[in-house]
C-alpha cells in the first residue's frame, strides 16, 4: 500500500511513479496509465491557484488524501493530493487499465468495450463509483487501496489536455503504448 510518505514529495516525482501502481475503490480498478500534475504555486490551471475555497479545501489538505472535485458541473474528477499540507499540490488520475471488477464497471457506465471504461476522468470516476463522498479521505484506507508497482513501467510524458491556461506545461505522464489513454499523447 502506498501511504502518506509516498504523497509527501513533490507533485512532479509523485506523477510519474503512480504510473503502473494499481487503484482500487471498493476493490474495483486496475493499473493507472495516465495522470496530470497540478501545482497551485506556479500553475494558473490549478484549483488552489487563487487560494482555498470550499470546493478545494481537500487539495490543501495533507497528503495521501483524496481530492474529488466535479467538473464543468457533470463529471467527478479524482486527484491524490501531494506534497506538504497547505502546498495544494495534486496529480489528476486520467486513465486506468480496467481489471478489476469489470463487470461492475460495465454496469456502472453502461458499456462493454473494455478500453472506453475508465479512459478519461469522468469515466474513471464514474466505473469506479467516486463522487464527492470520497473528498478527503485517505488513500491508505477503506474503500481505497494503492498499491505501488513491482515492475517499472515506461513513462512517457506531454502536455496536459482539457485545460485553457498552462496547456503547454509538459506535466501529463503515461504509460507507453498503453491502449487505455483518455487521448494519445502529442510530444511538448
Amino acid at each position: 500500500m502506498l501511504g502518506q510518505e509516498f504523497f509527501a514529495r513533490s507533485v512532479h516525482e509523485v506523477a510519474p511513479d503512480l504510473i503502473g501502481a494499481t487503484l482500487l475503490v471498493d476493490g474495483v480498478g486496475g493499473p493507472i496509465v495516465e495522470v496530470e500534475a497540478y501545482e497551485s504555486a506556479v500553475d494558473p490551471a490549478a484549483h488552489g491557484f487563487r487560494g482555498r475555497t470550499p470546493r478545494n479545501s481537500s487539495m490543501f489538505g495533507p497528503p495521501g488524501h483524496a481530492y474529488v472535485y466535479r467538473s464543468y458541473g457533470i463529471h467527478w474528477c479524482l486527484n491524490v493530493v501531494c506534497e506538504e499540507e497547505g502546498s495544494a499540490a495534486a496529480v489528476l488520475v486520467r486513465a486506468l487499465e480496467p481489471v478489476h471488477g469489470i463487470e461492475k464497471m460495465r454496469e456502472r457506465r453502461g458499456l462493454v468495450e473494455p478500453r472506453l471504461l475508465c479512459s478519461g476522468p469522468g469515466r474513471l470516476c464514474q466505473a469506479l463509483a467516486v463522487t464527492r463522498e470520497h473528498d478527503g479521505i485517505p488513500l491508505d484506507e477503506p474503500p481505497f487501496e494503492l498499491r505501488g508497482t513491482e515492475s517499472r513501467t515506461e513513462v512517457v510524458v506531454g502536455p496536459r489536455i482539457g485545460i485553457s491556461v498552462a496547456a503547454d506545461l509538459p506535466w501529463r505522464y503515461a504509460a507507453s503504448g498503453s491502449r487505455y489513454l483518455s487521448r494519445p499523447l502529442r510530444a511538448p
